[in-house]
C-alpha cells in the first residue's frame, strides 16, 4: 500500500496579545469599562435616539450628558467644556441634571459652558435675556463657578469684538467637548435661520421676520419689544466640537428633523449640516418622527437597545471621590 503522504505538523500557536475589548463588545455583554474608555471608542456614526415622550427624551438627554461628564474626570487642570442652548426643549433635560448634582451624582464645578447665542440690546436682567434663562432655569442650582460660564454679551461696544473674542474662549478652554443644541421648526440650530453659511463663525445676525413673529409670545406679543439681532455662535462653530447633541420634540419640528435626516446638507435648513459631523446624537420624541420613513424609524429603534447602554448608571462623582480618597480599585 502506498504510504499517504507526510504533511508537515500545523505551526505552533503564537501567543496573541490580549486585545482590548471594543465598545461594541462592551455594548453586547454589558462589562463595564471604565468611563474614558468608551469615550474614546464611541463609534463614528450618526446616531438617532428615539424615545415616546418628551420626559423621557429628556432624561435619556440629561444622563448622556451626566455619563460623558464622568467619564471625562474633570479636575482643576482638566475641564469638561459643554456648549448649551436656551429655550423650552432643553428644560426637562436641564431638571434632570440639576436632580443629578443634588444627590450628589454630578458635579460641574470643573465644567466650562458656552452658550450659543443672546438677544442684541437686551439688559442682561431683562427677564428674556438668556443670561437670565440659564441662571434661572440652570447655573443658579449647581455648583458651576460664575467665572466658568460664558454667554455672549449683546450689549457690547463693538458686538463683532465680542463674537471674535467668543471664539478665542473656546479656543484657549481646549475648544468644546459636547455641544447640546436645539432646533426651530425651520431646522434653524442657534440663530443660524436657513440660508446661513454652513462654515459660519460666530457672528451678529439680523433675525429673520419668522423669528421675530415665532418669539413674539415672550414680549407680549408685541412685536416693537422683540429684539431684531442677535449674537450667535455659526454652525462651523459648533461643528467644530468633538461631540453634538441636537435635542428635537413635538410634531412641529417633523419636518426639521426629516430634513436633518433623511435629504441631503442643505444651508436652508441648516441642521442638516450636523450629517457630516462624526460623532452626532439626534434625541427625539415619538412626535418629532411623524414624517420620517417608517423603515427609517424602524432601523434606529432598532439600535435602543445598543445606545440605551451609553446612559446605564456609571460611577457617580460621589463614588468616584470616594474610590479615590481611600486608593482602592473600583469593584461591582
Amino acid at each position: 500500500m502506498a504510504q499517504e503522504p507526510a504533511f508537515p505538523p500545523p505551526p505552533m500557536r503564537k501567543e496573541m496579545p490580549v486585545e482590548e475589548p471594543t465598545l461594541w463588545t462592551t455594548l453586547v455583554t454589558g462589562e463595564r469599562l471604565p468611563g474614558a474608555f468608551l469615550s474614546l471608542r464611541a463609534q463614528n456614526e450618526m446616531k438617532l435616539i428615539i424615545l415616546d415622550h418628551y420626559s423621557q427624551a429628556s432624561e435619556w438627554a440629561a444622563k448622556y450628558i451626566r455619563n460623558r461628564i464622568i467619564q471625562f474626570n474633570p479636575g482643576p487642570d482638566k475641564y469638561f467644556t459643554l456648549g448649551l442652548p436656551t429655550g423650552s426643549t432643553p428644560l426637562g433635560s436641564y431638571k434632570k441634571l440639576i436632580e443629578y448634582y443634588k444627590n450628589g451624582d454630578l458635579s460641574f464645578k470643573y465644567v466650562k459652558t458656552f452658550n450659543m447665542d443672546e438677544y442684541v440690546g437686551l439688559p442682561r436682567d431683562h427677564p428674556e435675556s438668556y443670561h437670565s434663562f440659564m441662571w434661572n432655569n440652570f447655573f443658579k442650582h449647581i455648583d458651576i463657578h460664575p467665572e466658568n460660564t460664558h454667554i455672549l454679551d449683546g450689549n457690547a461696544a463693538d458686538l463683532q469684538a465680542e463674537c471674535d473674542a467668543f471664539e478665542e474662549k473656546i479656543k484657549a478652554a481646549g475648544g468644546i467637548e459636547l455641544f447640546v443644541g436645539g432646533i426651530g421648526p425651520d431646522g434653524h440650530i442657534a440663530f443660524n435661520e436657513p440660508g446661513s453659511s454652513l462654515v459660519s463663525r460666530t457672528r451678529v445676525k439680523t433675525l429673520a421676520m419668522d423669528t421675530i413673529l415665532a418669539n413674539a409670545r415672550f414680549f407680549n406679543s408685541d412685536l416693537a419689544k422683540v429684539p431684531t439681532m442677535a449674537l450667535t455662535v455659526g454652525v462651523g462653530t459648533v461643528m467644530d466640537a468633538r461631540e453634538v447633541m441636537i435635542l428635537i420634540t413635538g410634531a412641529h419640528k417633523a419636518f426639521a428633523l426629516y430634513k436633518a435626516i433623511e435629504e441631503g446638507v442643505n444651508h436652508m435648513w441648516t441642521v442638516s449640516a450636523f450629517q457630516q459631523h462624526p460623532r452626532t446624537v439626534f434625541v427625539c420624541d415619538e412626535d418629532a418622527t411623524l414624517e420620517l420613513k417608517v423603515k427609517t424609524v424602524k432601523y434606529f429603534k432598532g439600535l435602543m437597545l445598543v445606545h440605551n447602554k451609553l446612559v446605564d448608571p456609571l460611577y457617580s462623582m460621589k463614588e468616584t471621590e470616594k474610590c479615590q480618597s481611600s486608593k482602592k480599585p473600583y469593584s461591582d
